[in-house]
């Protein structure tokens, strides 16, 4: 890059250099104390895709992208709890409805940190929550399988089906209430600091009021599906941290500038998709890319396993961590599609041969 770095990249700099690398092994292995939690929503990420006028910075995409790939980098646990607040933010964003004007602005200020429960919504047309018209507003029951950030978020958007064939989605408090109760959280094989727990939901009732979306299933799903085709910066972010530790290595530093020349060609062709204006076109090309930045991301953090020789399987090893994160990476999000797309290119002769369209 050239010319001075954007505001919100430096900020994600200064936030990652002074309290996630360092707290990164100890958040792994003990949780996320509530000052990381603090310290993000004091730094303005929070309200990097709002606009302007509530309270947000309107970032292009480019910035976007390079702050997640920095938070990811110095603790992937972090950069998942506030990664789920961009959707919310994000529905508020093409929202019309009362909730936001009352929610918006927090969310944007970091005054508020959110939650986001409605990747069920991808098991249609099983129905794994459902929403029904009650008292003037909505009951939702059920089970949401996955929920990050139980006990750091403040408030959550809530997604389930209608008997119309609607996805519907409301804000609620994030806490035990009549109608909702959490399992404990998840022990994981990396990110347990996310504090991930699955709900259940039985009559909990929520106003008219907190819907921020209603629009029929289809309709929605026509938007969702091609998102995940695309490469996260996440993966990118574990795949530099893994690289920085092999240029530690003076035996590594040849592999290092081979993977560093693979991630960034990688990183290059992503982004490019990504940028294409039609999201729904040329999947079969992300699809590919994102499963060749996955051979690089595990290219780059068993090298830095196997650098780090024994001593890499100590619990306060960044290596070993890395690796464990990857592992996350390659199921975080994952949909029948990408599953099969990354299966075909594993099973391939040369793992570094384009797939077949």
């Amino acid at each position: 890059m050239t010319g001075p770095a954007h505001p919100l990249v430096t900020a994600a700099r200064e936030l990652a250099d002074r309290v996630l690398a360092p707290r990164a092994q100890s958040v792994d292995r003990d949780g996320m104390p509530e000052s990381s939690i603090e310290a993000l929503k004091r730094s303005g990420l929070l309200g990097i895709g709002a606009p302007v006028a509530d309270g947000g910075s309107a970032a292009p995409a480019s910035v976007v992208r390079e702050t997640a790939e920095i938070l990811a980098g110095a603790c992937c646990s972090t950069w998942f709890v506030q990664a789920q607040h961009h959707t919310p933010v994000a529905t508020l964003v093409n929202s019309a409805d009362p909730v936001r004007e009352r929610l918006l602005g927090p969310l944007a200020r970091g005054e508020l940190l959110s939650g986001v429960a409605y990747a069920q919504l991808r098991a249609h047309p099983r129905i794994p929550v459902r929403v029904t018209r009650e008292r003037g507003g909505w009951r939702f029951d059920g089970r949401v399988p996955w929920y990050t950030g139980w006990g750091l978020n403040d408030v959550m958007l809530l997604a389930g089906v209608t008997r119309e064939d609607e996805a519907l989605f409301a804000f609620t408090e994030a806490r035990e209430q009549p109608g909702l109760r959490p399992s404990a959280p998840m022990r994981l094989a990396a990110l347990t600091a996310s504090r991930t727990v699955s709900l259940e939901l039985d009559g909990l009732w929520l106003p008219e009021e907190a819907v921020a979306l209603r629009t029929p299933y289809a309709t929605w799903a026509v938007t969702d599906r091609p998102k995940n085709t695309n490469a996260s910066p996440a993966v990118f972010g574990i795949t530099a941290a893994a690289i920085g530790l092999l240029g530690d290595e003076p035996s590594a530093k040849e592999t290092a500038e081979v993977l560093r020349g693979r991630l960034d060609e990688a990183r290059r062709q992503a982004y490019a998709l990504a940028d294409h204006p039609v999201p729904t076109e040329r999947i079969e090309e992300r699809l590919a890319c994102k499963t060749r930045a996955y051979d690089v991301m595990r290219a780059a953090t068993t090298a830095a396993v196997v650098a780090g020789g024994g001593r890499a399987m100590d619990l306060r090893s960044p290596a070993q961590r890395l690796a464990r994160e990857g592992l996350f990476l390659l199921v975080q999000g994952q949909t029948t599609q990408v599953r099969a797309a990354h299966l075909a290119r594993l099973g391939t002769p040369d793992p570094e041969a384009p797939l077949s369209p």
